[in-house]
């Protein structure tokens, strides 16, 4: 099965990998993300028709909201941008405007596209690529030393012989610290001048084809020399103008943009002072992207009508109520994150893939240190970190990152010079490195 058929089902267990409970928030995405596989085979005539439900997730920080989004876009390889609502200003001011938004989400289609298109291509970009390498290391006179002066041999023979040898060279790694000289291309960057970039518009994809690219000698080992060949003779094999109109419709059928802190911009009212510009006009902004617009990029117009738009906000103060009701309408899916509690930050420590224990056990690993982390050394950090959001500021589980730092400090530090083999991180570990700042208020309101 493809990536982008799995079932909700199957999405909610490839979700479950990396983010603890949040099944709430979890069917809902999995359903959006289904809900464009079954839209494909839905008939051509009602096709257009059906947008995308667009979702808000509500909760306070550091139970999920961002890492459902980021895994979810990563299982199927769509493009994906992560944006704070509060960096963008109302038009007019001087900020970033909103259709940059699909302008970042573009680039990214264009950069997983041609990924793909270079994976597709590999080989032949690699056999390319030696081929350059063995012409460039004869140049410098390699292999030359093998030829006999005395022998009779037509020339092509000489070199096809040369040639065999380097190649025994290459393949064995004798020649992995030897350095040539290499002529690179150097590409050049784009040229967005006096408000373009609100356009789309790229003088450098304009104006490039008219000014030869400039190239420079650089000094490099072998193993770099075949890198940057094998980078440049994939680029060749590859049809950017096929990358382009593949990666706009991507951004168009695929994109997910995660909008954050949207109850930041809820209410027109400035409660922050002067430092916000406008909300509700900001909002405003934002509508005509989620309602469908049409945005220019330098890789040509991108429609935003079937764009997975998944806002996200504590919404302690404000409400979704807040936002603009037009706005509101375009987020018809709301669902609530739990906060977490201490036996949801003990399996966020165990359970996933990724998890900071096996993070910190490799990690240490490197410099010979092996960790085993206890049953109850995994319970004291978890009780710690729910303790300490309860009397602190709730930061969810990004304070196990702290906790974790802490307890290690001291094996971070000394390994591999003063420590090393196997150590133990029990209840007795943990206590003793946190003790006396978990009971020192003021202390943990600075450290924790």
């Amino acid at each position: 099965m493809k990536r982008e058929e799995l079932t909700p089902s199957q999405i909610v267990m490839e979700l479950d990998k990396y983010i603890i409970g949040q099944d709430n928030a979890k069917k809902s995405v999995a359903i959006a993300l289904r809900n464009r596989f079954r839209r494909k085979n839905v008939d051509s005539v009602l096709r257009d028709d059906i947008i995308p439900k667009n979702i808000i997730m509500i909760g306070p920080t550091g139970v999920g909201k961002t890492e459902i989004a980021r895994r979810l876009a990563k299982l199927v390889n769509a493009p994906f941008v992560k944006v704070e609502a509060t960096k963008f200003t109302e038009v007019g001011y001087v900020g970033r405007d909103v259709d940059s938004i699909i302008r970042d989400l573009t680039e990214n289609a264009v950069a997983i596209v041609r990924a793909e298109r270079m994976e597709i291509v590999a080989k032949q970009a690699k056999k390319n690529a030696e081929a350059r390498l063995v012409n460039a290391l004869m140049m410098e006179g390699y292999g030359k030393d093998r030829e006999d002066p005395d022998e009779v041999m037509p020339q092509n023979e000489r070199n096809a012989r040369r040639r065999k040898y380097i190649r025994r060279l290459l393949e064995s790694g004798e020649l992995d610290r030897e350095t040539l000289e290499i002529e690179v291309e150097e590409t050049p960057g784009s040229m967005m001048i006096g408000g373009m970039d609100d356009m789309g518009v790229d003088l450098g994809n304009i104006f490039g084809n008219m000014i030869p690219p400039k190239r420079r000698k650089r000094i490099v080992t072998v193993p770099e020399a075949l890198r940057v060949f094998t980078q440049e003779e994939s680029q060749k094999l590859i049809d950017m103008e096929e990358v382009s109109a593949e990666a706009v419709e991507k951004a168009e059928q695929m994109g997910i943009v995660f909008l954050d802190e949207i109850d930041k911009i809820a209410g027109t009212e400035n409660r922050g002072g002067g430092a916000d510009v406008s909300r509700g006009g900001v909002q405003r902004d934002i509508l005509p992207l989620v309602e469908g617009a049409t945005v220019n990029t330098k890789y040509g117009p991108v429609r935003t009508d079937h764009i997975l738009f998944i806002a996200a906000g504590a919404f302690h103060v404000a409400k979704p109520s807040d936002l603009m009701p037009e706005l509101q309408g375009r987020f018809p899916i709301r669902v609530e994150l739990d906060s977490l509690t201490a036996a949801d930050y003990r399996r966020i420590l165990e359970e996933p893939q990724n998890s900071l224990l096996k993070q910190y056990g490799e990690l240490l690993k490197a410099d010979g240190v092996y960790v085993t982390f206890t049953a109850d050394g995994v319970t004291a950090m978890a009780e710690i970190a729910d303790r300490i959001n309860e009397e602190a500021e709730n930061i969810g589980a990004r304070r196990l990152h702290t906790i974790m730092e802490k307890v290690l400090e001291e094996l971070l530090f000394s390994a591999p010079d003063l420590v090393r083999g196997e150590i133990t991180v029990d209840r007795d570990y943990v206590e003793q490195r946190m003790g006396g700042i978990v009971k020192n208020e003021d202390l943990t309101k600075y450290i924790l």
